[in-house]
């Protein structure tokens, strides 16, 4: 079955209504005491046909686009704004992961990685091992080039890097970069706070919010498994 967004819309809002959770609220209520055959009759007049339900299926597929489109659409906004007299691109990796490409971007004067997630300031584990990751990967890389760390809001990024979370809670879910971290340093360092005190010089981490005020301004949840680990 083949829809176009507006029809994808319109069949989804035309179950859901303006309030989903007061709609499926009056559904529990309604169904109650229903038979086989009065179900049918139900959920005709409630919009929950097979349609819909392939239209929640198309609109479930377009979004998981959504976060390589934002990936790369900020990526690329963000290059007028940091590239610098002479400074010529090597490459750029738009899309899921870094495509056997070791960074988001490559020039002659930097490599950089981007993450364009709001940050709410609290348990946020996910995206923090998300930007662990990245930073000590760019850290550890060797090279005479710049090291970036484009961020959408610095704020708690920096709390979290400066904090006393465990670096083994960090790297148990990246059995890759844990072998790396484990290979380079050991038992040296307990928590990501004493890491980045010996460590906060190697990359510079700068946030694009000006750059990008569309995605600053609402609040874009990017998928924290998006940007699988390349190292």
């Amino acid at each position: 079955m083949r829809f176009n967004t507006t029809d994808v819309a319109a069949l989804i809002s035309g179950f859901t209504g303006p309030d989903l959770t007061k709609t499926l609220g009056g559904i529990e209520s309604s169904v109650r005491g229903l038979s086989a055959a009065e179900c049918m009759q139900f959920l005709e007049s409630a919009g929950a046909g097979r349609d819909v339900l392939a239209a929640a299926a198309e609109m479930k597929r377009l979004a998981g686009q959504i976060n390589v489109t934002i990936h790369a659409l900020g990526i690329l906004l963000c290059l007028p704004h940091l590239l610098e007299p002479n400074e010529k691109i090597e490459y750029v990796s738009l899309g899921a992961g870094n495509t056997g490409r070791r960074f988001d971007l490559e020039t002659n004067f930097r490599v950089a990685e981007f993450k364009f997630i709001h940050w709410r300031g609290g348990p946020e584990a996910i995206r923090q091992n998300s930007i662990f990751k990245d930073y000590f990967l760019l850290a550890d890389y060797t090279t005479d080039k710049r090291k970036y760390l484009y961020l959408l809001g610095v704020e708690h990024a920096f709390a979290f890097l400066n904090g006393r979370r465990a670096l083994d809670s960090v790297l148990s879910r990246n059995e890759k970069v844990r072998s790396v971290f484990t290979e380079r340093f050991g038992e040296k360092y307990r928590t990501v706070g004493a890491y980045f005190a010996e460590h906060g010089d190697a990359v510079t981490i700068e946030d694009v919010s000006p750059w990008l005020s569309e995605l600053a301004e609402t609040l874009v949840d990017e998928d924290p498994t998006f940007d699988e680990p390349s190292a």
